[in-house]
């Protein structure tokens, strides 16, 4: 069993079901496997080897589906690009993963352009919806793609599937390598807890490149031949429009979403063929389910996961108990342990870090072995994460050790900001930290020491990160002040600025 496995065995028994609905247009299993195999003999005839690392930057369109599987088809590792990424953050990409070829759309290929220029070397960007008779076209044509799914790559459960980039404590992006038992085995994982079947419909907003989408919103359904439909772009009142004409039965969203649909005006909308919702990526706020649930009569169940946990740990069980406020239990085959600094266990209701262990826990970073040994260690994945665990099994995160700033379910680190907004003339030091919003759960604040005699606006300031980040990673806000607090070995004193890591 692996990825391109389970897909096969879907189409099998649900050949003629519709799997994936984007806007007109609907796909079915049976096309997307042919569609799949093509591609994976075209990769194959290109040159793609086994294992190597093939980048796919696009949104959520069939396009990516057919390249993640694709990719697998061809016996290589899919590395899934943020699609808001700039160039300069493209270019770390391409170079950390050695990519030599990206699957994309006409949209992306200028900035993919200026990485690879960047880079120094050549970077093959192949469009997916290229123009007839180019060669981007030419790798999805019939003259080398057809082939009997014999002919395809042949894999191992403990191979490498995909390379999923986090970022770290440095806030250099690291490559979690998770293998196709990781990722099947969370599937799986997930299936036993989640009420779903085939007659399902998922409502899939959240981007397919983040791991709470392509496991949650694209493997667990297509494991049980559910359909998926595609939402390319967050449009809050569209994406509620749109649940409702194609009756979707489940949703999954990180809470800043369903903070905004709180805040819409009035709508008349019929929502009740969506049985419940799922949410990830950060921590949800009580009263933003509460007022969600009292306004839409759709119930939440709120889970937790990590990138290097393919990603699920813990999800509030939609058939069992539900605690508002916890993020549930851990998911079957999935041990966590909340210890002290010491490795050891602490007794229940104490705060502690949280450890995972389990099939679906990464096998390390890419290129990163210190860093791989930090937080793999004894057979225990050490998340960073502060939590405590009830007598019933439940566990609440209580707050982050790392000085993660969470932006729409998207991880933000202080120092990958600090050090562009360092690189400004007119800046001397500078620290950002996360403060909480009601929209987005947190937004970054820079606090600014200029060089003396120097001069820059807030705005400036902001159009510099701007032009050299995605838009999520900008501060929301600039404060100036005459000098940042520090610690005698010169470490910043973040707590002094202002609530870093509150949520």
């Amino acid at each position: 069993m692996t990825l391109l496995r389970l897909l096969q065995r879907s189409t099998e028994k649900f050949g003629d079901k519709t799997v994936l609905l984007a806007g007109d247009r609907t796909t079915t299993y049976s096309e997307l496997w042919e569609s799949v195999v093509r591609l994976g003999m075209a990769l194959r005839h290109l040159g793609v080897e086994s294992g190597e690392r093939v980048g796919v930057m696009l949104p959520n369109v069939p396009a990516f589906v057919q390249a993640y599987f694709g990719i697998l088809a061809a016996g290589g590792t899919v590395v899934p690009f943020n699609t808001m990424y700039k160039p300069e953050e493209v270019r770390y990409l391409l170079e950390d993963a050695s990519i030599q070829r990206v699957l994309t759309s006409q949209l992306f290929m200028p900035g993919l352009h200026a990485a690879a220029d960047r880079l120094g070397r050549a970077v093959h960007a192949i469009p997916l919806d290229g123009a007839p008779g180019a060669l981007e076209s030419e790798v999805l044509s019939a003259r080398h793609g057809r082939g009997p799914a014999h002919q395809l790559a042949d894999v191992s459960l403990e191979e490498t599937a995909v390379c999923l980039y986090t970022s770290g404590t440095t806030g250099q992006p690291k490559g979690a390598l998770l293998t196709h038992r990781n990722l099947l085995s969370n599937t799986e994982s997930f299936r036993q807890i989640a009420p779903c079947d085939e007659r399902d419909l998922f409502f899939c907003v959240l981007p397919l490149f983040h791991s709470f989408a392509a496991t949650v919103l694209m493997l667990f359904p297509m494991s049980i031949g559910a359909g998926i439909v595609l939402e390319p772009r967050f449009v809050p009142e569209q994406a509620l429009r749109v649940m409702v004409e194609r009756h979707v039965t489940i949703l999954a969203a990180v809470p800043s979403m369903y903070a905004v649909w709180t805040q819409l005006p009035p709508i008349e909308l019929d929502l009740s063929p969506i049985r419940f919702g799922i949410s990830g990526g950060a921590p949800l706020p009580v009263e933003v389910l509460h007022r969600f649930e009292a306004r839409y009569g759709i119930p939440i169940y709120e889970g937790y996961g990590l990138t290097e946990a393919s990603p699920v740990l813990t999800e509030n069980p939609p058939l069992g108990l539900r605690k508002v406020g916890s993020v549930g239990k851990p998911l079957p085959m999935v041990e966590l342990r909340v210890v002290d600094a010491g490795g050891k266990d602490v007794p229940p209701g104490e705060v502690g870090e949280i450890v995972a262990k389990g099939p679906n826990i990464m096998q390390g970073y890419l290129n990163r072995p210190e860093a791989t040994a930090q937080v793999l260690r004894d057979g225990w994945l050490y998340s960073g994460d502060l939590g405590r665990q009830d007598t019933d099994g439940y566990f609440y995160i209580v707050d982050r050790k790392k000085d993660l700033i969470i932006v729409g379910g998207m991880n933000v680190y202080p120092r990958e900001v600090e050090e562009v907004l360092a690189a400004h003339p007119a800046v001397a030091e500078v620290a950002v930290i996360g403060f909480p919003d009601v929209t987005r759960g947190e937004v970054p604040k820079a606090y600014i020491v200029l060089r003396a005699g120097a001069t820059a606006s807030k705005r400036e300031l902001l159009r510099f990160v701007r032009e050299r980040l995605a838009a999520f990673k900008v501060p929301r806000d600039v404060e100036f002040c005459e000098y940042l607090p520090r610690t005698i070995s010169g470490k910043i004193l973040r707590q002094q600025l202002g609530p870093a890591g509150e949520t």
